[in-house]
């Protein structure tokens, strides 16, 4: 459960406030806001059909810039096109939470422009409340559509993030990712303690929440106080706090791949294991993705990727004719024959190895040493075992071609079928892969795998931070604080 309580007592203050006229400091904004004087909510504020029509108008009217069209006309048809904030309550009432929420958006690492700022603005907002005969119809229909709009972009910016590259804002609009921020929306205005059901759709791993709270620390009290944080640090924070919301990690099982730290995770609910990972080289870089291990296979067989083909393993062969019998390799054309490697007929390969390809057998120096764990995913990358094991005892690890090396990958192994509730097989892994035995382990619990990009994390209350060694945060910074529609991409 996320902790709401920084603007939880900043609702309490405002509460207070607005009995009586005061001054409420926005940390997001930097405003300050006069408090008009409003003992009770205004018994004129109703709900009425002239109010329900002009909203109706408006949305099929598409006279109105939202980030949400389709989303926001579902939500008012499910009303009958009722406002759910023009509406007699407190100051403590969701319409205030809501508008205290899209001004605190700096502490869940988000931009306060991308929520109409200057259409949901307090003193309207008072006015609509203390003076409706005044305020025109089309006006309250407006700013009620647009804090809709605002309500929805927020929740869908924290559960997916802005810039999700599989989840852009129009397949999002149209209904089809299995989250419904209408429906969120809709539940939260239903239940007394409104903030919190919305920030309920965010991720639920404690290495959000970790990047969160410590967010809400740099990010002040209700006082606007940032503690001299430089703004650089802020937005690094809040960059890897998006980061995370692709990932779509929650507090199950599963397995993190984290590229600039060069680590591999393995979650269970009572335990973490810990592992070292090779990663893909700046020009090789490995992919940020999530899938599920299916199943790992012992003394794999290597189908050698035409590119390492042509641009490695040829130019070696045809220097020393020997290299690959001597590594194991074996040349075939594309209709399976098999190709004697002779000096005579790697210079025929050479004038067109796309019709070739090689394969190096299971053994010792098998380049995806003793196993290779399998996952559906469309950069065709995996994650294997390494004869190279003194890789690992360097602190900078990218020397791949994309996939990933794991140190210790038979204990990774071991610990997936204890996982699985099949201890007994692990005799078996054990023997297969002392005598380079091909077997296939399938998993009747596929385990959740996530690569992400983490340039830092935030560990027993400090940040630490990783190389950004694919030069990724300054173009993602660039894109998520200005307004654009290009998105992110891995």
């Amino acid at each position: 459960m996320h902790k709401l309580w920084i603007m939880k007592n900043a609702l309490k203050i405002y509460g207070k406030l607005i009995i009586g006229i005061g001054l409420l400091f926005i940390p997001s904004t930097g405003r300050t806001i006069e408090q008009i004087k409003i003992s009770e909510p205004s018994a004129s504020i109703v709900v009425d059909s002239a109010l329900s029509a002009e909203i109706h108008r408006q949305l099929l009217s598409n006279e109105l810039n939202l980030y949400y069209p389709n989303s926001v006309k579902r939500f008012y048809q499910k009303s009958n096109f009722t406002s759910p904030w023009l509406k007699p309550q407190s100051g403590t009432g969701s319409t205030w939470q809501a508008m205290l929420m899209i001004d605190c958006v700096l502490q869940f690492g988000l931009s306060h422009d991308d929520y109409h700022p200057h259409e949901l603005v307090y003193a309207e907002l008072h006015s609509i409340f203390e003076k409706p005969g005044i305020i025109s119809i089309q006006k309250q229909a407006r700013f009620d559509i647009m804090l809709t709009d605002a309500m929805i972009n927020f929740i869908n910016n924290l559960h997916f993030g802005k810039l999700n590259p599989d989840f852009p804002p129009a397949t999002i609009d149209n209904a089809s990712t299995g989250f419904s921020a209408v429906d969120a929306l809709t539940g939260a205005l239903g239940q007394n303690d409104f903030m919190t059901a919305i920030g309920n759709v965010q991720p639920k791993s404690k290495e959000y929440e970790d990047m969160q709270d410590h967010m809400r620390q740099w990010t002040g009290q209700y006082t606007g106080d940032c503690y001299e944080v430089p703004e650089n640090s802020i937005r690094k924070l809040a960059i890897n706090m998006e980061r995370l919301r692709w990932a779509n990690v929650d507090s199950g099982a599963y397995i993190q791949i984290n590229i600039p730290s060069y680590t591999l995770n393995l979650y269970e609910p009572d335990s973490t294991y810990n592992f070292k990972v090779v990663v893909g080289k700046p020009e090789n870089p490995s992919p940020t993705l999530q899938s599920q291990i299916n199943y790992f296979t012992t003394a794999p067989e290597w189908k050698v990727p035409n590119k390492i083909f042509r641009k490695e393993l040829l130019p070696k062969a045809l220097a020393n004719p020997s290299y690959l019998e001597n590594n194991h390799y074996a040349l075939y054309d594309n209709k399976g024959g098999y190709i004697e490697p002779t000096a005579a007929n790697l210079s025929l390969i050479k004038q067109n190895p796309k019709k070739y390809r090689a394969t190096q057998s299971s053994g010792c120096d098998n380049a995806l040493g003793l196993v290779v764990f399998r996952f559906p995913n469309m950069y065709d990358v995996y994650l294997h075992d390494t004869p190279e094991q003194q890789l690992f005892k360097k602190d900078t690890r990218d020397f791949s071609h994309g996939c990933i090396r794991v140190e210790n990958a038979e204990n990774l192994a071991a610990l997936l079928l204890k996982y699985d509730n099949a201890t007994n097989k692990i005799p078996a892994l054990h023997k297969a892969i002392a005598k380079y035995q091909t077997l296939n382990f399938n998993l009747a619990k596929p385990v959740p795998i996530k690569i992400t990009y983490l340039t830092c994390i935030v560990k027993e209350g400090a940040v630490l931070d990783y190389n950004d060694i694919y030069d990724l945060d300054n173009r993602l910074e660039m894109i998520f604080y200005n307004v654009t529609t290009q998105f992110a991409t891995r």
